[in-house]
């Protein structure tokens, strides 16, 4: 549910991101009337997200340092192509205020909040103190990064036993490591702190009360540069692995019901971002604990992975509200209630990796189909004979289903998945299949421990029916020929 206002002029938007995020921003950019130019590299020439660009552009090079992450590259390109803007999509510089700056600085928008904000959010301390003197809970621990093993001790010992040592930059599960008592502290601590410096390039660590089995909520906010904060409800992000998240539903199962509590969470988030004067989309990350008491756990000042089910039970088009947004038009949302949720949605990251390991598995893609049932969205950058490298994340496609209630959204999904065909890879597909079937995921009754107790990754067979397979492949093949 977007309106793009007449007196808007068309712009040139380049596209510093790639895969299923870089088609879905290029996308919106032509919906508006703008010009989405896309990025390829020397090891993804055939880059399928081009295929919805309107002009493209060579990014040299084929790892992160060398391509997504180059700022300086990014930028030249971005001023030899004479762009108006520039959109990070998530994960590579999404969240570098360095990278905004740099833009700012060649009169180039950025898509995504003023550098403040991100500087202020991306920082988990500044972001903790920020959200504790605005009135918002947040998890005990160390206001500062702490400085040495003693220091950490002193604030575990004074909190309590077990606690989180956690990266004071970056995220994505990186840089985090629990700790059951002071031998541990003793022994992770130069570790997490390499293992930070390594990813973010910082090495400072906050320690925090670890939360026994919490859940993992988190509220989707849009803001625009005239003052005005939105929320558009929560999303349940409970079952990861390795702190990653592999599958997403909106709304909550957890709360389910109860709005007051829906209400106080989501207000909660409006009044952070209100309080760093955010103007952008966003998301405040939450962990909920099993009496339903939340505590403010980050600010990922960017468009999530995991935005399709919230577009999908409100209707609106979040990528199209950023790109507004940045460019200083008028959301046309005349208030909160003017956002509303129907039905169910629930997402499965399909990424290339061992179903048991949950090790990335790079291959090429031999062939590729799907066979879907009504209410299915697959945001994805397949094709066959893509060539899937270590050089980039694992995750090749994002499986959306939408019910008119959860069960439903279930069952879908259920349909959906025995109808993704990826051949030549392997991939998530079976432990998704696993993990749906589980009982204590459909009554809703889960939390982050949920890989770590259930262990579905230990009920998946290698056992694979080619017959079966390819028997499904012919059948959608003669009803697409009208046999």
């Amino acid at each position: 549910m977007s309106i793009r206002l007449k007196e808007n002029k068309a712009r040139r938007i380049l596209i510093a991101n790639r895969g299923e995020i870089a088609a879905r921003i290029a996308k919106a950019c032509r919906e508006l009337g703008h010009t989405a130019i896309g990025l390829w590299t020397d090891n993804e020439v055939h880059a399928r997200h081009l295929e919805f660009c309107d002009e493209w552009a060579h990014l040299e090079g084929t790892g992160n340092t060398e391509t997504y992450l180059n700022q300086d590259k990014i930028i030249k390109i971005a001023k030899e192509l004479k762009v108006d803007a520039v959109h990070p999509g998530y994960g590579f510089l999404s969240e570098n205020g360095g990278f905004a700056e740099a833009l700012s600085n060649n009169d180039i928008i950025f898509i995504g909040p003023h550098i403040e904000a991100i500087k202020i959010m991306g920082d988990k301390a500044t972001s903790k103190t920020l959200a504790k003197e605005s009135g918002v809970p947040v998890v005990p621990g160390s206001a500062d990064a702490v400085k040495s093993v003693a220091e950490a001790i002193k604030i575990a010992e004074e909190i309590g036993y077990p606690v989180l040592l956690k990266a004071v930059a970056g995220g994505g599960g990186r840089g985090m490591r629990a700790c059951a008592d002071e031998n541990e502290i003793k022994e992770q601590f130069e570790a997490v702190g390499r293992e930070s410096m390594a990813a973010f390039g910082n090495g400072d660590l906050l320690v925090e009360k670890l939360v026994l089995n919490p859940r993992h909520i988190e509220v989707q906010i849009l803001a625009d540069k005239h003052g005005n904060v939105f929320h558009f409800f929560e999303r349940e992000c409970s079952v990861q692995r390795r702190h990653q998240k592999i599958v997403e539903e909106a709304p909550s199962p957890f709360i389910g019901d109860d709005e007051e509590l829906r209400q106080k969470i989501c207000q909660t988030a409006v009044k952070l971002s209100k309080a760093v004067k955010y103007d952008s989309a966003g998301t405040v990350e939450f962990i909920m604990a099993e009496d339903k008491s939340f505590y403010f756990l980050e600010m990922n000042t960017r468009i999530q992975v995991e935005h399709p089910i919230t577009e999908e039970i409100t209707g609106m088009d979040l990528i199209v509200c950023m790109i507004q947004s940045a460019l200083g038009e008028d959301l046309q949302i005349p208030s909160q209630d003017f956002i509303t949720r129907s039905g169910h949605a629930i997402e499965c990251r399909i990424c290339a990796e061992d179903p048991i390991t949950m090790l990335p598995a790079p291959g090429v893609v031999t062939g590729f189909e799907t066979n879907f049932p009504q209410g299915i969205r697959f945001d994805n950058c397949l094709f066959k004979d893509l060539e899937v490298t270590p050089d980039f994340d694992p995750m090749v496609g994002k499986l959306i289903a939408k019910g008119v209630v959860r069960d439903v959204a279930i069952r879908k999904m259920e349909s959906a998945l025995e109808g993704l065909y990826i051949e030549g890879l392997k991939t998530n597909i079976p432990l998704h299949k696993i993990i749906l079937a589980n009982q204590n995921f459909r009554d809703g009754n889960y939390s982050t421990s949920f890989i770590g107790v259930e262990k579905p990754q230990e009920q998946i067979t290698n056992n694979i029916d080619y017959t079966s397979f390819y028997m499904k492949l012919a059948g959608i093949e003669a009803r697409r020929m009208g046999l």
